[in-house]
C-alpha cells in the first residue's frame, strides 16, 4: 500500500461509519487528547484515504480519537498520512489500526466481521480475524449464519443456471470460479428440489412454495411443471391453448421474466414451442 504524508484541511475529514470499527468515540480519551495538544505534545500523523465518491474529502483509517481532540481544539490543519489502499479493505484496514493500542469489544469484533463478510464474501476468516484480533474459529461463529445464506444463494444460481441449460464451463465463468467447482456443486445439489416437490406435493402453492424456500416464482414453477405433457403444462399455468392463426395476448405473465420494455409474452413463448417443434422435443 502507497502512502503520503502531507497537511490537509481538517474539514477536509470525515469519520465513515461504515469503515469505523468500534462502537463510538471514547470521549474521556478525546479529553485526554486536547490536554495532550494543549500542553504542546505531538501525536503521530492521523491515516485517512480518499472518498471514493466524494472528491477532495478524506475517510478515517485511524486516529479518530485524535481527530476529534483536533476539532474540540479549533485545529484547521493537520498532519495525515494519505493512504492508497490499492483494493484492500478499508473496514478490516481501519479495525486491525484500531487494536493496536485497545483492542476491540468483543460486540465491537462480531460486528465489524459481520460488515466486512456482508460487503466480501470472498473474505477468508483467517483475513478478518488477524484484522480484528480474534481466532479464525471464532470469526467462523460470527459469520455462520452469513455464510450459510451466501452458500445458499451460490447454489441456487449455479442450480438455476444449469436448469436453463447453461454449459458447467460458461457457469463457471458468470460466476468466476472453476469448472470442478461447479461440477461439484451440482453433485451435492442432487438432492436440492426435494423439500421444495415435497411441499408442492402437499398441496402448497407454488408462490408459497417460493416464498418458504427463498428462490423465485419461475423456479418453483420449472419443478412443478417438470416430466408433464404440454397439456397439463397449460392447465397447470392456467393458460388456454389458443389454435387459431392469430394470437392476442394483453399481458405479459409476471411468473415469467422480468419487466422490461419490448419484453415478449411467455405465453407466445409457450405457444411457438408447442405449435411448431415435435411432440418429444418439448415433453
Amino acid at each position: 500500500m502507497t502512502q503520503q504524508t502531507t497537511k490537509i484541511p481538517l474539514s477536509s475529514i470525515i469519520l465513515d461509519e461504515d469503515i469505523y470499527p468500534r462502537k463510538g468515540i471514547d470521549h474521556r480519551r478525546v479529553g485526554i487528547f486536547a490536554e495532550n495538544i494543549r500542553d504542546g505534545f505531538t501525536f503521530d500523523p492521523i491515516e485517512v484515504a480518499p472518498c471514493p465518491d466524494k472528491p477532495g474529502l478524506y475517510r478515517l483509517l485511524d486516529g479518530a480519537h485524535r481527530w476529534s481532540a483536533y476539532k474540540s481544539m479549533g485545529v484547521e490543519e493537520v498532519k495525515a498520512i494519505i493512504k492508497d489502499l490499492e483494493g484492500n479493505d478499508p473496514l478490516l484496514y481501519a479495525a486491525a489500526k484500531a487494536i493496536g493500542p485497545k483492542q476491540l469489544t468483543e460486540d465491537e469484533a462480531r460486528d465489524t466481521a459481520r460488515r466486512a463478510y456482508a460487503g466480501n464474501s470472498s473474505l477468508s476468516s483467517a483475513d478478518i480475524g488477524k484484522a480484528i484480533g480474534r481466532a479464525r474459529r471464532t470469526v467462523d461463529l460470527y459469520i455462520a449464519d452469513l455464510r450459510a445464506v451466501n452458500q445458499m444463494g451460490l447454489d441456487i444460481k449455479i442450480f438455476r443456471m444449469n436448469r436453463l441449460g447453461i454449459p458447467q464451463d460458461r457457469i463457471a465463468e458468470r460466476l468466476g470460479m472453476i469448472q470442478r467447482t461447479i461440477h461439484n456443486h451440482l453433485e451435492k445439489m442432487a438432492a436440492l428440489p426435494k423439500l421444495l416437490n415435497a411441499d408442492l406435493a402437499s398441496g402448497f402453492t407454488v408462490a408459497q412454495v417460493a416464498q418458504k424456500h427463498g428462490w423465485t416464482d419461475p423456479m418453483v414453477w420449472s419443478l412443478a411443471l417438470e416430466g408433464k405433457n404440454d397439456h397439463d403444462r397449460f392447465k397447470e399455468l392456467g393458460w388456454g391453448f389458443c389454435t387459431w392463426d392469430k394470437w392476442e395476448f394483453n399481458d405479459c405473465d409476471n411468473r415469467f421474466g422480468d419487466d422490461w420494455p419490448g419484453r415478449i409474452p411467455a405465453q407466445m413463448i409457450a405457444h411457438i414451442l408447442r405449435c411448431f417443434l415435435k411432440p418429444f422435443l418439448f415433453c
